[in-house]
């Protein structure tokens, strides 16, 4: 007796915990939390007491009496909530027979347990379990009226209520009115009553989540419900397993251990197979979500879902595959096709998920993609057969029909334009296509088509890239070229004058060595990519600045070197390095006179090896230096520049690790400043020694 009210106890206190933080100020959601703390007292009280004789104590009494008045309180409200066509004159009959009759038992109760009035022997029945009778009958009455009285369409809300509430009635009338006849309560109906009472307590949540007009936001989580229903039938398909086992060994004779033992085994594995069977999941998902829910879907368990298994996929092929799958698991679909826009007008096949791929091709002009563009509807392909009038302007595709599981068909718009559909396969148990799984399957459209959108905007941006990279190489390879050019026409323009001096033709075919190497090396750098580039190795910086100050010496004004320390190296490519120096050496002598002065210095601070290019030119302003002098393809050369000479050496010695400052003013002059990291370690120290 003690188990089965502290289980109801337990019961109806998670029932009122969880309609307490529910609860939203409205009347009939109050009496529910208040007829459900009554029932947990009630509970306790029963609990308490259960040694003793069963309405002995005051205190029992009187917890029977208020629970009783707020049951049939809150079933009055629930009545008389909100109908124009609500039975007034009989709820106002109820609630002065429930008031009347509950005011003076409580007197006459309290008058008996004084010991002032004994009026059982003069009755003939003992009057508390008279009263607790008519209280469960007054209950039966309400429920039934409260049945009768709620249209069909709004009956799905309060079944439960009615169910568990009826129950409780009946139950107590069934206890009262054997009790009366034999005028003694039976122990086993009153001991079972604390059980009973704990069993119907998940209709009334169910029935509390129905009804948010009674101002109850009560959740109960989906997830809890499928697991602790498989749970339970998993607990009850042991139980019945485990009464078979015992029967085959009873009845079973010699071989009744070893039929016993392969029963078993045989029961486990039809469990397994039960339990991990998608089919048996999303048959026991839609019939729980259809008995035991206002709404089919948990909006925000499948929104969370939808966004994680989105978010969680890369841009690349694999986010098409889980954009299937995302708007599949909605409908429990094993899997499904998605056609994208591609070249204008023409959508085609993308990607395959659990189904057969397809190479059929969708046209722009076909009744299909107009029908979609024009209705945007959610296309279930057997209506179109079974009700060809609901899609009157529709023709489907001979490929579409034949196609194998074929089910749904889903368009994907993005900023109200059709970017692709999808075809659904077949689910794994039969789904009924309402208005709710219409409208969550376009808005997860609508998001899929966004993602697909930025995926198709990230490969055509990397395609583009590409082409610029190429570009910006090409750019590259010309303004070296067009440096070769002006060497080599140098070399042509004096070789009239000097043919016949062996000096000069010496350094003429050196020139033209050196120019075929680099426009070499240019070419596999071209073939290679942007990134491809010589092996790097420890370049003298002070041997690299001479031959770069020799090579500029045939133009006015000649850059003067001045090494402030020797032996400085550090690691990078050696032509790249010296294009680079040489490149910002003839920018300082492109701006300034031939009477002018331009100065190279080297020198150490710390571990970094500085070159100084320092010039009395021109000058730039600061706004050129912010907003030109660094941005490619920008020149004040004319047609004699590339405009991406300064942005390459900036860019290259930062991927060395160095930097690259200017400081000018116009007027005074221009100094470039680049400061390396020197190469470190035993071998370079050997060299400084060397040099």
């Amino acid at each position: 007796m003690f188990i089965g009210y502290s289980a109801a106890a337990l019961g109806f206190l998670v029932l009122t915990l969880l309609l307490a933080t529910a609860w939203r100020g409205r009347r009939e959601g109050g009496l529910l939390l208040a007829a459900s703390s009554v029932t947990t007292l009630w509970a306790v009280v029963a609990a308490y007491y259960a040694s003793e004789f069963y309405l002995s104590s005051l205190i029992v009494v009187a917890a029977e009496l208020l629970r009783g008045v707020f049951w049939l309180w809150f079933l009055l409200a629930i009545l008389g909530y909100g109908r124009a066509d609500s039975p007034r004159r009989f709820l106002r009959a109820m609630a002065a027979v429930v008031v009347v009759f509950g005011l003076t038992m409580t007197l006459v109760l309290g008058l008996v347990f004084s010991g002032e009035v004994d009026v059982s022997p003069r009755l003939g029945f003992d009057l508390r379990i008279f009263s607790f009778l008519v209280f469960s009958l007054l209950g039966l009455v309400l429920v039934e009226q409260l049945f009768r009285n709620t249209p069909l369409a709004e009956r799905w809300a309060i079944k439960y209520l009615c169910l568990g509430l009826g129950g409780l009635f009946s139950f107590d009338f069934y206890l009262y009115s054997n009790a009366f006849l034999l005028r003694d309560i039976s122990p086993a109906i009153w001991t079972a009553r604390g059980y009973i009472n704990a069993i119907v307590v998940p209709l009334i949540i169910v029935s509390a989540a129905r009804n948010p007009q009674w101002s109850l936001d009560v959740f109960v989580s989906r997830s809890f419900v499928f697991h602790s229903a498989s749970l339970l039938g998993a607990g009850i398909y042991l139980l019945a397993m485990a009464a078979g086992g015992y029967f085959i060994q009873r009845y079973g004779g010699e071989w009744g251990g070893l039929a016993q033992l392969v029963f078993f085994f045989a029961a486990g594995m039809l469990l397994i197979v039960l339990l991990f069977s998608g089919q048996m999941r999303a048959r026991l998902r839609v019939f729980l979500s259809k008995h035991f829910f206002n709404y089919r879907y948990d909006y925000r368990e499948e929104w969370l879902r939808f966004i994680d298994t989105l978010s969680s996929a890369e841009l690349d092929h694999d986010l098409r595959l889980r954009v299937i799958e995302a708007m599949a698991q909605i409908v429990e679909s094993p899997g499904g096709l998605l056609w994208q826009r591609r070249e204008g007008d023409v959508l085609q096949p993308t990607a395959s998920w659990n189904m057969p791929e397809s190479r059929e091709r969708v046209t722009g002009n076909e009744s299909l993609v107009r029908f979609l563009c024009e209705h945007g509807w959610i296309i279930e392909l057997d209506q179109v057969v079974r009700e060809p009038e609901s899609y009157a302007e529709l023709t489907l595709p001979d490929w579409l029909q034949t196609l194998p599981d074929a089910w749904l068909l889903v368009p994907l718009f993005n900023m109200s334009e059709l970017h692709g559909f999808i075809v659904l396969a077949r689910p794994r148990t039969s789904l009924q296509i309402n208005w709710e799984v219409r409208d969550l399957l376009v808005t997860t459209g609508r998001q899929s088509a966004s993602y697909l959108a930025l995926l198709t905007a990230n490969e055509a941006l990397v395609d583009a890239r590409q082409f610029e990279a190429f570009n910006r190489l090409s750019a590259y390879v010309v303004h070296d070229l067009k440096n070769l050019v002006a060497q080599l026409s140098l070399v042509v323009s004096n070789a009239e004058r000097h043919r016949n001096n062996p000096s000069f033709v010496e350094d003429a075919f050196a020139t033209v060595d050196n120019s075929v190497q680099k426009m070499n090396r240019l070419l596999a750098q071209l073939r290679k990519g942007r990134m491809a580039s010589q092996s790097q190795k420890s370049v003298d910086l002070a041997r690299m600045l001479e031959e770069v100050v020799a090579a500029h010496a045939g133009q006015s004004p000649v850059p003067c070197l001045s090494l402030c320390h020797e032996g400085l190296a550090v690691i990078a490519d050696s032509d790249r390095l010296t294009a680079v120096i040489g490149h910002l050496v003839q920018n300082a002598q492109d701006a300034t006179d031939d009477e002018g002065g331009i100065q190279v210095r080297l020198s150490r601070e710390g571990e970094t090896a500085v070159i100084e290019i320092e010039d009395d030119g021109c000058g730039m302003d600061a706004s050129f230096i912010r907003e030109r002098l660094f941005r490619p393809f920008d020149t004040t050369k004319g047609n004699a520049g590339m405009g991406i000479g300064v942005y390459e050496s900036r860019e290259f010695i930062h991927a060395l690790g160095g930097r690259l400052d200017v400081h000018s003013e116009p007027g005074i002059g221009t100094t470039f400043r680049i400061a390396l990291e020197m190469a470190t370690g035993p071998l370079f120290d050997g060299v400084r020694k060397m040099n």
